[in-house]
């Protein structure tokens, strides 16, 4: 027999049941991969789950008003692609109309979404001065309609935020009034808009914020992020304070491996398997799917090609690459010229 976590909202003369809230099943601490714009498709999240794999995946940014297009599906397909082996995922989407937020929390669930997560800490200059990602700090009472909203589809609803929109102070009257709304889950980048990812996250107010947690929605798991690089950081500050969650973001670009249960020195052959990897994916669901172009992938070239003799070189060949093909020329020739340098040294020797 299957037993569910099962939970009901009343929301404006409403009952909406949202059935198998999979937060409450996760051990924890639990880790997730952070959304992360342009960076955690179907294709990044699968190298990352080769690398280590976290217990809870997130989307990219997928938005509500395109989604809900009448030829939306479509274009933001590759966006919300998944295979069940990343479950249990997550749609990461935003926005600032409720009524989107409802259709595609529906649409979710249809196409087997284990959870919505709302955005409400993007600090994008063009997304949040139109009052939407980080922008709804400005707008609580939106906020609010938002998440009720993205009730509709039954599955448990989370949100994403940060410490506030300008002001450090802001952040108890904004983490109180999304607690009050009923979240499965609530992940708190540890600075403001402003600050960006600039400033130090504040982890010295992960205290005050767990005992406002407390008080107000015992039942809302807590997860931090902000300046976490690995697994092993990430306990440590679970043992320390006590939350529930542990999100890693930008620490993955330093370190691939970063969820892995025991860390490990890796090899320059593994770093170099795993680009393989990315660029056979690559191939594979751009042959599928409508997805971004070659250019898109330049940015990942630093995540494999470090720490290394010739890596700097090698890096700034592969960034003059125009196709996959040419990289796996370059990472060719690169490794018949480094086993040829260690066979002349053998006979030297």
């Amino acid at each position: 027999m299957r037993w569910y976590t099962i939970s009901v909202s009343i929301v404006r003369g409403f009952e909406y049941v949202v059935s198998n809230n999979f937060w409450r099943d996760l051990s924890r601490p639990f880790f997730i991969l952070a959304p992360m714009e342009d960076v955690t498709d179907v294709v990044f999240r699968h190298v990352v789950s080769k690398a280590g794999k976290p217990d809870v995946f997130f989307t990219e940014f997928t938005n509500t008003e395109s989604y809900c297009h009448p030829e939306g599906t479509y274009g933001v397909r590759g966006r919300l692609t998944f295979t069940e082996d990343e479950q249990p995922i997550v749609a990461h989407i935003w926005g600032d109309k409720p009524q989107y937020f409802k259709e595609m929390s529906i649409g979710m669930a249809k196409l087997g979404f284990k959870g919505v997560d709302i955005n409400m800490g993007c600090p994008v200059h063009n997304v949040a001065t139109k009052g939407k990602g980080s922008g709804l700090i400005l707008h609580p009472d939106l906020a609010a309609d938002i998440i009720q909203a993205a009730k509709a589809g039954g599955l448990p609803v989370s949100v994403k935020t940060r410490l506030g929109y300008n002001d450090l102070e802001e952040w108890r009257d904004w983490l109180t009034h999304i607690l009050k709304q009923d979240i499965a889950n609530l992940s708190i980048h540890l600075r403001t808009r402003k600050e960006m990812s600039v400033a130090d996250a504040h982890w010295e107010l992960i205290p005050e914020i767990k005992q406002l947690r407390d008080q107000i929605a015992p039942d809302t798991l807590l997860t931090i992020n902000g300046d976490i690089p690995d697994r092993q950081t990430g306990l440590k500050l679970a043992e320390q304070y006590g939350v529930d969650g542990i999100m890693i973001g930008r620490g993955i670009f330093h370190n691939p491996f970063a969820f892995e249960q025991e860390p490990r020195e890796h090899s320059s052959d593994e770093l170099l398997d795993l680009l393989r990897l990315h660029l056979d994916l690559h191939d594979k669901y751009a042959a599928e799917l409508t997805l971004r172009p070659f250019k898109a992938l330049l940015r990942f070239f630093k995540i494999y090609v470090k720490g290394f003799r010739g890596a700097s070189e090698l890096r700034n060949q592969l960034m003059q690459t125009k196709s996959t093909a040419e990289v796996r020329e370059l990472l060719s020739t690169f490794e018949q010229n480094a086993d040829a340098v260690i066979e002349e040294n053998v006979m030297k020797n």
